[in-house]
């Protein structure tokens, strides 16, 4: 048996007991959780189910011990951690989260590091636990969530449904006596939502108490109790109803497309006509999309279905020139989107069968800026994320957004913000912030946004996801409204039964790759990836500086033989770890050509007026030019080859000497860690504003440089709004993973300096001699 740590476990059968709670946002405005009282018995499964804004989340956060209520009484797990009298008791609260795991809607924001056993590790060290207990705790959990192969996988780069799991198996190898899943399997496909609710079986199985909050009815199969909740309270309890259950879990199942009775037809002229397209993701050898073609009528409904990976979010891009195929032809509302320029690749099939020829490789033509400026006329998208396509002050101002983008006059453009408000019914939500809307109004206001423009063609991407029954309906009405006046609409679903309600033609993606996250954030770095962080990053660091100190060509050589002998030992591709850097390099080399012109020496090769190019200027120019690539490119080879994780112990362990003078030297490490590997999500945080604005027909994509310059400007509070979210996120992870600032945390991974570190460090003492010779008796 696997060595369990000491945590908070439930006593006389209870593992939570809320009396009298009360929550409020807004200092007592309103209330979100209005005098809720609830008994969960040891062992017991609950489903929680309720409205958009009924406060399930308010609830699962103050079952879970991530939040604290205003009034009331909270025991958890035999801890009363928060007395209305007394008000919160910390160290109540620290022991009883050590027994509690919580898993909430979106996995991405759970991911601590880049290598699935590292994040599976991370709650375990900050209990404390051995080492060698450590190591089973992962390899126990996952395996009960059947992601064992992919323990050295980078789970940021995987599905929705693997990355949930993998948040599942981080919480499992806490051995907690208590689970929390908030909504869990929200943006999943049928496939990964089996997967989840397998799990939880398991779970359930072992003894673990649930809490479970779910909008899908057929998740509440297995529960023992059902919890309703409205208004902020509890309305009603009781076990399952098994005929609803079956009618839900029936829903996902292929159902007929609706009659469209006396609703307009659609026209045979199609307004999407995709033709034969590719597309694969940067850094990924198989294509999402392979050989794709497809034709959508004037007028016509369509729900695009598939497992999550499948293409479908690819291709609604695709459709709205925010991505640019690897080859075919895309056109839509009469805009040639792109053109391919002639032959074909090779497809799946081909490959498979080893008929494959070598297919062309140029890329399709793609629209002009005034073909861009034409499609967003023409077609509206909706993404999957609603909070991040809303980027103004009120709600207002965000529909407004595309028709003062479309150029109509003010009238116009408040008949139409009033039209699209009426249509979604959320007028009473437009002078609110859309940053302190939940999250379906969220999505209500994206959809208003963009039905504000009044597009002839609608891209919708999961607009029902995460919404309650009522909301689901009403975008239901939306649809087959827009689909009587002659609106072409493509909705990305993943249920069936919601394609007939919207009385939708069905078209089903692939499957999607199996290789696709095959790797890490060290993959095939060879000896290098196993080096001892430490002793990698000291010495890269060195080599680094001291390329400052290169002053002749034959030093400039032997820097490139070092650089060229690392990144063949560390088995990595060139031409990836150019790319990688290519913004940077590129910067270098305008630096350079300003050298050209201004550094002097030698014979004159070139004078235009006052420019002069000289040998000397060339020389300095390209000797500046390769010192900072070679610092460049180094660096990025000791990024690729260590992971989050191991900066994080190498940077720990360097500053704890520190340690003695009161520097807090682990959380140092740690901010580092996160912020290594959350910059990636920023960065998409940011290109999903811009591909929002762009998407209205904003400045951003297709103004003049001034006016691009200005709504580039205009994304800086979204996206802050954006790393507010994704950081508050983080610390209910944190919090949930029971990492403490201050205590004591064991490390799964152990720093020794082994031969092979001697031999890299003895490698660079002997280059850095050599770079001194050749310095001394070079001049």
């Amino acid at each position: 048996m696997t060595a369990r740590p000491m945590t908070a476990q439930p006593t006389d059968d209870v593992a939570v007991a809320l009396r009298g709670v009360r929550f409020s946002y807004g200092n007592g405005a309103t209330w979100a959780l209005d005098g809720v009282d609830l008994t969960v018995r040891a062992g017991e499964r609950v489903c929680i189910v309720g409205p958009n804004g009924s406060g399930k989340s308010t609830l699962s956060r103050i079952v879970a011990g991530l939040a604290a209520p205003d009034a009331g009484t909270v025991t958890v797990l035999g801890e009363r951690v928060f007395d209305g009298d007394a008000g919160p008791d910390p160290d109540a609260y620290r022991r009883a989260r050590r027994g509690i795991g919580a898993v909430f809607q979106n996995p991405e924001d759970q991911l601590v590091t880049t290598v699935v056993e590292d994040d599976v590790a991370f709650g375990p060290e900050n209990l404390g636990i051995a080492h060698d207990d450590i190591g089973r705790c992962i390899a126990e959990a996952l395996q009960a969530v059947d992601m064992t192969e992919s323990r050295a996988v980078d789970p940021t780069v995987m599905s929705g449904g693997q990355q949930q799991r993998i948040a599942i198996a981080g919480t499992m190898a806490m051995h907690p006596a208590m689970v929390v899943f908030d909504e869990p399997t929200a943006m999943l496909d049928g496939a990964a939502r089996a997967e989840v609710m397998a799990v939880l079986d398991s779970l359930q199985a072992r003894g673990v108490t649930i809490v479970h909050i779910t909008h899908h009815a057929d998740e509440t199969l297995r529960a023992d109790r059902v919890i309703r909740m409205e208004s902020g309270q509890i309305v009603s309890e009781g076990r399952p109803r098994r005929d609803d259950a079956a009618r839900a879990a029936s829903a996902d199942q292929p159902h007929p497309p609706a009659d469209g009775g006396d609703e307009p037809q659609p026209d045979s002229e199609p307004i999407i006509a995709v033709e034969h397209v590719f597309f694969t993701y940067p850094g990924q050898t198989s294509p999402v999309i392979d050989d794709l073609s497809l034709s959508i009528a004037r007028g016509e409904t369509v729900a695009l279905m598939g497992h999550n990976g499948a293409g479908k979010t690819t291709l609604a891009r695709l459709l709205c020139a925010l991505e640019r195929p690897d080859d075919g032809s895309i056109t839509v509302a009469g805009v040639p989107v792109a053109l391919a320029r002639g032959g074909r690749r090779d497809t799946a099939r081909e490959r498979r069968s080893g008929t494959a020829g070598t297919g062309h490789v140029r890329k399709p033509r793609t629209a002009s800026r005034t073909q861009r400026r034409a499609l967003r006329r023409h077609v509206g998208y909706v993404m999957q994320h609603p909070e991040r396509q809303l980027f103004a002050d009120t709600v207002t101002q965000d529909v407004a957004y595309g028709p003062r983008s479309q150029g109509l006059p003010e009238a116009a453009v408040r008949e139409h913000v009033e039209w699209a408000l009426q249509l979604l019914r959320i007028g009473h939500l437009a002078d609110r912030s859309p940053f302190a809307l939940s999250g379906g109004q969220q999505r209500l206001a994206a959809i208003a946004g963009v039905l504000a423009c009044r597009p002839d063609a609608l891209i919708m991407d999961e607009p029902t996801a995460g919404l309650d029954a009522r909301a689901s309906a009403r975008i239901h009405d939306l649809i087959r409204t827009l689909r009587a006046q002659g609106v072409t609409v493509l909705v990305i679903t993943h249920s069936a039964a919601e394609a007939a309600a919207m009385g939708a033609r069905i078209i089903t993606m692939g499957q999607p790759p199996h290789t696709q996250s095959a790797r890490t954030g060290a993959e095939g770095s060879g000896p290098l990836g196993t080096l001892d962080p430490r002793v990698k990053m000291v010495t890269f660091l060195v080599l680094m500086f001291t390329a400052f100190a290169i002053s002749n060509a034959w030093q400039l050589g032997l820097a490139a033989a070092l650089a060229a002998g690392i990144i063949a030992v560390g088995r990595l591709n060139p031409l990836r770890l150019l790319a990688a850097v290519r913004l940077i390099l590129s910067m270098l080399v305008v630096m350079g050509l300003l050298n050209l012109f201004f550094a002097r020496g030698g014979d004159v090769l070139a004078a235009w007026g006052p420019l002069t190019i000289t040998t000397g200027g060339v020389q300095t120019a390209a000797l500046y030019t390769l010192r900072f690539a070679l610092v460049v490119v180094l660096g990025a080879v000791m990024m690729e080859t260590t992971t989050p994780t191991a900066l994080t112990d190498a940077i720990g362990s360097l500053l704890s000497p520190l340690r003695r003078f009161g520097v807090h030297t682990q959380e140092i490490a740690l901010v580092l860690s996160l912020a290594l590997r959350f910059l990636p999500t920023l960065a998409r945080e940011a290109h999903a504003v811009i591909d929002a604005q762009s998407a209205r027909g904003g400045d951003i994509e297709t103004g003049s440089p001034a006016k691009r310059l200005r709504a580039l400007t205009a994304i800086v509070v979204p996206v802050f709004a954006g790393t507010l979210r994704h950081a508050d996120n983080l610390a209910l992870a944190l919090d949930a993973r029971c990492y403490e600032e201050g205590t004591h945390r064991t490390h799964w991974r152990r720093m020794r300096v082994r031969r092979r570190d001697l031999l890299f460090v003895t490698v660079a003492m002997l280059y850095l001699f050599a770079l001194m010779a050749l310095r001394i008796f070079i001049q």
